[in-house]
């Protein structure tokens, strides 16, 4: 294990401190990922990179708590971010069938039928085979009329075993709001590198940095309090965007039930990502959970997914009575749109009014009155919308000495 070889120190690339040594986190998976992987014991499309030609290379420890590692690393010169639910390859439960056969060989239809089985066990919801070979890439697909080697079908199945890792293979082709998973080395995998919100952010993003790349505005001159204005907005639109696609676009709707900034960044075109998802659960997932024994409704908060208590069977609904938008614009929203951040706008006609419905937004029960929850969705889009717009008129009429 990595906590064994940091204890003793030993193992190549370690740093010689105070008469000891001591192994990075980088060093120690590399190592231990390197040496399976030589083994024969797990594989991938980033090993390669990782083990060989050293494309791959570790920068700094960005989480580690309770087995769960998460690592940020550049690859081919571009940042990136390498996640494991476990920390070691031998915790996941091996695929049983690997134990009892020693020349095993699957075919890829055997593949799609345990791993389809696995991810109705972990999303639950019921998968389309077609999805099944893209949750391994460009392997499974190449060989998809051959069979796969038992590295290969070891590490597919720790992979499997991340709830986070599958949410995002299977949505990432669904949806732009999700990171994107860019490759695997055993248990390991690859996602963008984004910069997360911060709950003690002014604006709650790195607004600093996307204004960096804004190189159209920074050659029209327009003011630093006007982008970032803009920026928020656009950012906000996002938000209803991803609220709107989590609801309706899949098979089932999507609940976020740890709604904060940290769990959500945003790329450099302004889109809004979810990069955390292990509190995320698919309509039947989130019934199940909600639907627990109670004796008032306090008992039927599950983090940001409320639920009421029927006090005549103790029991909670199965029924969420809040929704995605309505934690958005209760955690987020309100914050962004509050009288103390906008200043001397906040007494504009347009600003007051998206401030109501902001909220309202907030107030509004979602999962039992849709129709209104709609009407209000409809009203922010459309406020945010027209102050876009005039933000962008009043900028275009200052460039032009217009006042």
């Amino acid at each position: 294990a990595c906590k064994d070889k940091l204890r003793t120190g030993t193992g190549s690339g370690s740093e010689r401190r105070g008469g000891g040594l001591v192994l990075s986190f980088g060093t120690c998976l590399s190592y231990f990922q390197c040496d399976q992987y030589r083994r024969g014991v797990l594989t991938g499309d980033l090993c390669e990179d990782l083990c060989v030609s050293r494309r791959l290379q570790y920068k700094r420890c960005l989480y580690y708590e309770n087995g769960k590692k998460v690592l940020q690393a550049d690859w081919k010169g571009v940042p990136v971010v390498l996640k494991s639910k476990l920390e070691n390859f031998s915790s996941y439960e091996s695929l049983g069938l690997l134990e009892y056969q020693d020349n095993l060989e699957l075919s890829a239809m055997d593949v799609v039928l345990y791993a389809t089985l696995e991810m109705k066990s972990s999303l639950g919801l019921e998968v389309r085979n077609t999805t099944v070979p893209r949750l391994w890439g460009r392997g499974l697909r190449r060989r998809h009329q051959g069979g796969l080697s038992r590295a290969e079908l070891a590490s597919l199945w720790s992979l499997l075993q991340q709830e986070e890792y599958t949410f995002f293979r299977v949505l990432q082709d669904l949806s732009q709001h999700v990171a994107k998973v860019l490759g695997s080395c055993g248990h390991f995998y690859a996602v963008e590198y984004l910069v997360a919100g911060q709950a003690w952010s002014q604006h709650l993003f790195a607004l600093e940095e996307l204004l960096g790349l804004s190189t159209r505005d920074k050659e029209t001159g327009r003011s630093q309090g006007g982008l970032v204005r803009d920026i928020v907005l656009q950012i906000a639109l996002s938000f209803l965007d991803m609220v709107q696609c989590f609801d309706g676009d899949f098979a089932h709707r999507l609940h976020l039930c740890d709604i904060k900034p940290e769990n959500f960044a945003v790329r450099k075109d302004l889109t809004v990502v979810a990069i955390d998802v292990d509190m995320a659960f698919f309509e039947p997932k989130m019934r199940a959970i909600l639907e627990q024994n109670c004796t008032t409704d306090e008992d039927c908060n599950f983090f940001d997914c409320v639920s009421r208590c029927d006090v005549k069977r103790n029991k909670c609904g199965w029924k969420r009575v809040n929704s995605n938008l309505q934690v958005i614009c209760d955690k987020i929203f309100r914050h962004w749109f509050s009288p103390t951040l906008l200043g001397t706008r906040a007494g504009h006609p347009l600003e007051v009014e998206l401030q109501r419905a902001v909220q309202e937004c907030a107030e509004v029960a979602g999962g039992e009155r849709t129709d209104r929850g709609r009407v209000v969705q409809d009203r922010l889009l459309h406020l945010l919308t027209q102050l876009l717009q005039d933000g962008g008129g009043r900028s275009r009429r200052a460039e032009q000495g217009g006042g």
